[in-house]
């Protein structure tokens, strides 16, 4: 078991750079989730820690050891491939064996670490079966089995549930999280999926064009994003964001928005905007605290209540997705499913103001 430290790490392909400047530690047994869009970074980050790049300025730690220059073999870690990379013509069995033959493992402690492995994932049946007799799940299962029978300090896993269909992916996203409870060993996660990220993470580092963004719990990335990028990547479907001019407005300060999209600003949070009254910034608000003016959750103030018009509504059960316009801005709610909204029909939505979010126009960081 071991910790990890990124020390300014920087990756560089020719002119260009991949990693930037990326410095964080991830603590012994915890489960990171490194997420992004493509190109961010992510995996990159995850082949410079298992020694599948070379990393260009800084240093890597596992635990207490500079690991520039040790080969990948030496590192005490296995990776999880978005690919299972199963061989074709051996048995399970043998496909979660053949690394410990490598290192000349005796028998019976190989047996005995399969064994316990194919009955910790659910494929004690399945280890006389081909890879192509497996489904993708099963599969998935015994690229994970072949990882966990080395026994490594780390786990690093690149996109492995992207080939499994929805609802494969949710189950074996569980059975990920309770391998990780009964291990206790430090997972490292890299996925593109938000979803995957918020549900899995411990923590969640959120890079953006090989810079982290931000690295926190799920819940305060959600709830006190650093900037409008981790707002609008963290959340689904993601943060409305408005361009709007702070003004003074009977006493208090709004932020205008159009001319009937006027909503005016808690106290207790005016005292971290004062400097920027008068100035032009980013509103943002989640659609889950935009609300049917019939169907206001207790302890939502209506105040800031705004005429739209409703543009498509998505019935999914248990709420109602519904696209509104207002000042010719297009926007989604996420509505009580008693909702009264229609489809080219006048709707009143009030806005919950206290989980409201505004941002610095020139560098878009949070303000509020």
């Amino acid at each position: 078991m071991a910790g990890i430290k990124f020390e300014h790490v920087w990756k560089r392909f020719g002119e260009v750079s991949v990693l930037k400047d990326l410095h964080f530690d991830i603590n012994d047994g915890e489960f990171l989730v490194l997420v992004g869009p493509s190109g961010c970074g992510k995996s990159t980050a995850l082949r410079c820690l298992a020694g599948l790049e070379e990393i260009t300025d800084g240093n890597i730690f596992i635990g207490d050891r500079v690991v520039n220059d040790v080969p990948p073999k030496d590192r005490d870690i296995a990776m999880v491939f978005q690919s299972y990379a199963l061989y074709p013509h051996m048995s399970v069995y043998d496909n979660m064996a053949f690394g410990l033959k490598l290192r000349k493992v005796p028998k019976t402690e190989i047996d005995k670490r399969v064994k316990e492995a194919a009955d910790m994932l659910s494929i004690g049946h399945l280890l006389d079966r081909k890879p192509k007799a497996l489904s993708g799940g099963q599969r998935q299962r015994v690229a994970l089995g072949r990882a966990i029978v080395r026994d490594p300090a780390v786990f690093l896993m690149d996109e492995p549930l992207s080939n499994l269909d929805a609802k494969l992916r949710v189950q074996t996203r569980a059975e990920i999280n309770k391998l990780h409870q009964r291990l206790k060993t430090t997972f490292i996660y890299v996925t593109h999926d938000q979803t995957e990220a918020m549900t899995m993470g411990t923590r969640i580092a959120v890079m953006r064009d090989g810079i982290l963004q931000q690295l926190d719990s799920p819940q305060n990335l959600y709830d006190n994003p650093s900037n409008m990028f981790v707002a609008g990547f963290i959340g689904s479907p993601s943060m409305n964001f408005f361009e709007a001019k702070l003004d003074r407005v009977d006493g208090g300060v709004a932020a205008v928005i159009g001319k009937d999209f006027v909503v005016r600003v808690p106290q207790e949070k005016v005292e971290k905007i004062g400097s920027h009254v008068g100035k032009d910034i980013f509103f943002g608000i989640r659609p889950e605290d935009l609300h049917d003016a019939n169907y206001v959750p207790r302890g939502v103030s209506e105040d800031a209540r705004i005429p739209a018009m409703v543009n498509v509504t998505e019935p999914m059960g248990s709420e109602v997705y519904a696209y509104v316009e207002n000042s010719g801005k297009e926007f989604i709610g996420r509505f009580d499913p008693r909702s009264t909204a229609r489809t080219g029909h006048k709707l009143d939505v009030v806005l919950d103001m206290g989980k409201m979010h505004i941002f610095d126009r020139e560098n878009e960081k949070a303000l509020v």
